[in-house]
């Protein structure tokens, strides 16, 4: 997880956000230190990040701006945007009040702890 301001574009915090990924687990042997693909969407869409992103061994699956939508991102990203709508849930945080980035990131734990708790129960 990266912490930013608000008014900052996505895209700078790629190769970073990359490079804190920890090594992938697996089969038995020397870990994967990278995952196999990145999915990404409209917003990502640059010959420069594909490049890059290819070049730390990872296969880019980054939607093209203009194409008809169907590249199965969507299988993916409703998780992502179901997870924040429970992050949203919080009111704490729906609008980040906390001046300290430290204050912000424990809120995002604790709700996260608090989200996976009520995954297990529910599951249980």
């Amino acid at each position: 997880m990266s912490l930013t301001v608000g008014n900052r574009n996505d895209v700078t915090e790629l190769l970073p956000l990359i490079e804190k990924i920890p090594p992938v687990r697996g089969r038995r042997g020397r870990p994967r230190q990278r995952p196999d693909e990145l999915f990404a969407d409209r917003a990502y869409d640059h010959d420069k990040y594909r490049k890059a992103v290819r070049g730390k061994g990872i296969r880019p699956r980054i939607a093209r701006r203009g194409q008809p939508h169907g590249s199965g991102l969507g299988i993916y990203r409703w998780v992502i945007e179901r997870t924040i709508a429970w992050y949203h849930g919080m009111k704490r945080l729906r609008i980040r009040w906390e001046r300290r980035d430290d204050m912000h990131e424990a809120f995002l734990s604790l709700a996260t702890c608090i989200i996976t708790y009520r995954h297990v129960v529910r599951l249980c």
